[in-house]
């Protein structure tokens, strides 16, 4: 029962429609509060000269070994949900920032965390009821956020980068503004040498998103990047459809795009609720038409209780081991070239 809890309050939230969330247009747009300034390491939720969560290795994987020979520049999802808002987040919001950093950073971020330092900014990020809203509205609020994340990678380009192997890691809102942000510094620019791979995990990522940056088609690809969302099998969000199977998806078990069944057996380890446990063969995965994901019955104690189609907050967590292995493997194909 205690890998259920994690998971149920976020697949309500992703599965439900805007009108059952309870958001409306005519809600109270907070404006955003003051511009972060990342050379204070407050406005860092994850950073290398800090101990954060992101630090944090499930005590089963703690026997590895573990370096720093990379950069991991993480965005994490949205964690502003309250009720009555929309617009932006507030930076000195504790209470959001306490959410953030024991939800996506522990849980998402430390994936990324054995052989590379890894740095997630805290920016203004939207509310989720912005997504809701009529573009006009809209665009202003998520270029607010963007504006952030762009400022924190352009600080640690200057201050941190110092030509070493990057990895971009992102889930959700965060792959939305991670997209943006593989645009403006990486593809067909001299930077995108440095890039050993793109994780943007949640969020639609076109096939031909970028002209030059290619989505990963094996396991050891650099300078390539990897896309899924998660469903259980047999369900296609209406949305969906409209996408016209334009995704790119590579399946994180076996990380090809090839739409066979990756069976449970090649799932190395998820982390659900308690995070010093890791819990294998949880889930399969494959790859179907649509442009999805799908596993074909979740494997731990409660899944059964589970009344959602929707993996959508466990796109990194279901296959934790999986893509920590494998950001290893990308960071030592990388640095053999």
């Amino acid at each position: 029962m205690r890998g259920l809890f994690l998971f149920l309050p976020a697949f309500w939230l992703m599965a439900c429609t805007a009108q059952r969330a309870g958001y409306t247009h005519d809600q109270a747009i907070t404006k955003p509060g003051t511009a972060p300034q990342y050379n204070d390491l407050f406005y860092w939720a994850a950073h290398p000269h800090k101990w954060d969560p992101s630090d944090s290795v499930p005590q089963p994987l703690r026997s590895e070994r573990r370096d720093t020979i990379a950069d991991v520049f993480f965005i994490h999802p949205t964690t502003f949900t309250q009720k009555g808002l929309q617009g932006n987040a507030l930076l000195h919001d504790t209470g959001l920032n306490r959410k953030t950093d024991g939800s996506s950073i522990l849980f998402q971020a430390s994936a990324f965390n054995q052989h590379a330092r890894v740095f997630a900014p805290r920016y203004r990020q939207a509310h989720y009821g912005s997504f809701f809203l009529d573009s006009a509205a809209a665009i202003p609020i998520f270029d607010t956020a963007y504006n952030d994340v762009k400022t924190a990678f352009a600080f640690y380009l200057q201050h941190h980068h110092n030509n070493r192997p990057i990895v971009i890691a992102a889930h959700s809102q965060g792959a939305l503004l991670a997209i943006r942000l593989l645009h403006d510094f990486f593809d067909g620019k001299p930077l995108q040498q440095h890039l050993v791979a793109a994780y943007i995990v949640g969020w639609l990522v076109k096939r031909n998103e970028f002209a030059q940056i290619q989505v990963c088609s094996t396991p050891g690809q650099t300078g390539c990047f990897a896309s899924w969302r998660t469903f259980k099998e047999g369900y296609v969000p209406p949305y969906i459809a409209l996408e016209k199977g334009s995704a790119a998806v590579v399946n994180p078990l076996h990380w090809r795009i090839s739409d066979d069944v990756a069976p449970y057996s090649l799932n190395k380890g998820s982390v659900l609720r308690q995070f010093n446990k890791v819990v294998p063969h949880v889930a399969d995965a494959r790859i179907v038409p649509q442009g999805v994901l799908w596993v074909s019955k979740l494997r731990f104690p409660g899944a059964f209780l589970l009344n959602t189609s929707n993996y959508h907050i466990g796109d990194i967590n279901l296959f934790y081991v999986n893509v920590r292995q494998n950001v290893a493997d990308r960071i030592r194909a990388f640095l053999q070239h």
